[in-house]
């Protein structure tokens, strides 16, 4: 097992974040001309190529060995439908207002895993849950111009889906290597995608700039989950669960200097209060009990 390494694990959870960043907007740039399976489906192909072609030689099997193959394709699945719904997302919406949506899975994670899960949550954790859901609606709907219901929707649906996803990986986490879960992850979503596919696209192929930036975005996907991986075998995830929002303002500032969209004052506030409830949600498990 890795030393502890506390900043080091920050520092990789940043880049980690960034890379997250940078996929959506490679997504949100390429959705313009290009239909969202046709993205999700190079995407995960490109990542399940770099996992086989770099991690296959060294770990064989066990990349694939599991104890409970029906939970880790269940939670491939939610994946790969909320990898699909944010790129539908992020056509009609802006990135850092579809990001900051998409934000209200840990919260959804707090009343999921109460039910499911069993697991105690205290009062000051239901109160930045509702701290939460309140900024999502000022971003929703901050007085002034709307967000089309549409995308709305759309990145309601992937949180509720990347939520279902953050319990079944909890559930798994006890008996299951970390990179068999990215693994079945990849491997899931690029034979989902390629049954699927032939149904939502037929053409014509994308030229060599566009297959380019395709591949990009399995590479940003498959770089930034290794280096989340690393970062939390490094350092707790009670130390590093507040660093995740600091994805909010990686997608604020490139949804600002590649698409000229800069939330305004009221959407700013409303993403700053999202990120405060959920820092509050994280610094709080520390003391969850066991």
């Amino acid at each position: 097992m890795p030393a502890a390494s506390p900043l080091r694990a920050i520092a990789l959870l940043v880049v980690a974040v960034l890379f997250f960043v940078l996929l959506d907007s490679t997504s949100k740039y390429l959705s313009r001309d290009w239909p969202v399976s046709l993205l999700v489906w190079i995407r995960y192909g490109v990542h399940f190529l770099l996992m086989t072609v770099l991690l296959a030689p060294r770990h064989g099997r066990q990349l694939i060995a599991t104890r409970r193959p029906g939970l880790q394709v269940l939670r491939a699945l939610c994946l790969l439908v909320t990898s699909w719904f944010i790129v539908a997302a992020l056509q009609r919406m802006p990135l850092a207002e579809t990001t900051a949506i998409i934000f209200v899975a840990p919260f959804l994670v707090t009343v999921l895993a109460r039910h499911v899960l069993g697991e105690a949550v205290s009062r000051l954790r239901w109160s930045a849950v509702a701290l939460g859901f309140a900024g999502v609606l000022v971003v929703v709907r901050p007085g002034g111009v709307a967000l089309p219901p549409a995308g709305i929707a759309l990145a309601l649906t992937a949180a509720s889906g990347f939520a279902v996803y953050q319990v079944l990986t909890r559930a798994l986490s006890p008996t299951e290597r970390p990179l068999t879960l990215l693994y079945y992850t990849a491997l899931v979503g690029t034979l989902g995608m390629t049954l699927a596919l032939p149904w939502h696209w037929a053409g014509p192929p994308p030229d060599a700039r566009a297959m380019l930036l395709m591949g990009a975005m399995g590479v940003f996907g498959g770089v930034g989950h290794f280096l989340l991986i690393r970062a939390f075998s490094l350092a707790p995830a009670s130390l590093l669960s507040p660093i995740l929002y600091v994805q909010l303002a990686w997608a604020t500032l490139l949804g600002w200097v590649l698409f000229d969209q800069l939330p305004d004052g009221a959407r700013l506030l409303g993403i700053a209060i999202i990120a405060v409830a959920g820092v509050i949600t994280a610094l709080d498990s520390r003391r969850a009990p066991k």
